[in-house]
């Protein structure tokens, strides 16, 4: 009986700390934001101004951006290798995922270390779209170069040691470039 290769990884930045102070910051700005609309708009109502108006519309935008785009300040990333196929997904803040799309590594035309020479090849390409699904510049990083629909494309990730074993497992003889 032939045996499931199956790995999966969450990638989380080594360094998070200012992002955890921007992200707490983001909170007071949403919190004063809206108490200042809020406290205008009292005002509004006994005396009325445009420029009243204008501050509570900018000032609860604001609060409201902040509020939605908050929670992409602690990004991680997650991939799933299963069988060949490699799923990429978004997590923000342990609470929103957003899947990134699907990958057989069987169709990549080329795959390897971010260092090898090839991948500067690839990245010179015209054309290429590029998809960098990492958060450690300085972590050891693999690309993926492969076309789909015609159109050139590259993924930039930093799997572990054991998920790019799996990998050459499963791709064409020829792939892996050092």
């Amino acid at each position: 009986m032939a045996m499931d290769h199956f790995k999966e990884e969450v990638v989380v930045k080594h360094n998070n700390t200012l992002n955890r102070i921007v992200y707490y910051l983001s909170w007071i700005i949403i919190i004063a934001g809206a108490l200042f609309a809020a406290m205008m708009l009292g005002t509004l109502t006994t005396n009325f101004h445009w420029m009243n108006l204008v501050f509570i519309v900018v000032s609860g935008g604001v609060a409201a951006y902040t509020y939605f785009f908050h929670d992409r300040l602690l990004t991680e990333y997650e991939y799933t290798f299963t069988n060949g196929a490699l799923d990429f997904a978004e997590v923000y803040n342990n609470k929103k995922r957003k899947s990134l799309g699907s990958l057989n590594v069987r169709n990549v035309e080329s795959f390897g270390k971010v260092t090898s020479p090839n991948f500067q090849r690839y990245l010179n390409m015209p054309g290429i779209k590029r998809m960098n699904w990492f958060l450690n510049r300085e972590a050891e990083l693999y690309y993926f170069y492969f076309t789909k629909d015609t159109d050139k494309k590259m993924i930039i990730f930093e799997p572990s040691e054991e998920m790019v074993d799996y990998i050459k497992q499963y791709i064409p003889r020829g792939v892996y470039q050092e």
